[in-house]
């Protein structure tokens, strides 16, 4: 009991800056919910029978949460999709002792391409990590750009708040969310999940290197509309906003269409 009072103490103190993972679990819910949303029948009927009878919603965060853990500590550089000068990912980006999201995702999907001669349990796990970490590849602080520094603090305020000191990662995993976007998972996948057949073939087209070259172009911008100290306030989410809302539609349908190649 008196360990159990202590771990919660810590965790309350922690500053946002450590809690940082990304997009939160808004972000996550709701790249998944759209995922879900796109889903065929017969792959949403057959992923939830090896989630337990859960939808990928439910398990959106799971990384995050078992990461810390001494089984699944391995993953913990997964988070991070490496980029070039270039905004593109090449095998030369790989650190072979950690990984990262390209290296985690490519892995996993190898695997579950063979679904059916794995143990249900590896089935499973490899599709929690799937569900989440093609969310994490869209993720502004999740992308790593070579010669960039992404370790600052700047000063973030709203309407309803004074400027608060955070560490820049917490801001666009979660900070811009909370404040912009207080609506239900479902509501927010609703409101973003209007493309039409040919923008979601647009979307969708390519392989996860695709995509991650597509992510880093488009959220280069993060280095411009937010730099070290600097004070961040609507005009700030006037740009931000809509970066991370394309980020986690993006992200929605590109889970959706790994998942339908793999269990349709």
């Amino acid at each position: 009991m008196k360990r159990t009072i202590i771990l919660l103490f810590a965790l309350l103190m922690l500053t946002p800056s450590q809690k940082a993972s990304a997009w939160g679990r808004e972000g996550h819910e709701t790249i998944a919910k759209i995922a879900e949303r796109n889903l065929t029948k017969r792959a949403k009927k057959r992923i939830e029978n090896y989630l337990g009878g859960h939808s990928i919603v439910y398990y959106a965060k799971w990384c995050d949460e078992y990461r810390h853990t001494p089984e699944y500590k391995f993953t913990t550089y997964w988070h991070v999709a490496p980029v070039d000068a270039e905004c593109r990912y090449t095998d030369d980006l790989l650190d072979p002792q950690k990984g990262n999201a390209i290296y985690g995702l490519e892995r996993v999907i190898g695997e579950l391409r063979h679904y059916k001669e794995l143990p249900d349990s590896a089935v499973n796990v490899n599709l929690k990590y799937v569900i989440h970490l093609v969310g994490d590849m869209h993720c502004p602080a999740h992308i790593k750009y070579a010669g960039r520094n992404m370790k600052y603090d700047v000063k973030f305020e709203d309407k309803y708040h004074k400027p608060h000191k955070f560490y820049v990662h917490s801001v666009w995993d979660n900070e811009i969310i909370t404040t912009a976007r207080i609506w239900s998972v479902s509501e927010w996948a609703e409101e973003l999940d209007r493309l039409s057949p040919a923008e979601r073939r647009a979307v969708t087209e390519g392989t996860l290197r695709d995509w991650l070259h597509d992510a880093a172009v488009c959220c280069e911008k993060q280095f411009d509309i937010a730099k070290p100290d600097e004070r961040l306030g609507q005009d700030f989410l006037n740009e931000a906003v809509p970066l991370v809302e394309s980020q986690i539609l993006k992200a929605g349908h590109r889970l959706a269409k790994v998942l339908n190649e793999l269990f349709d």
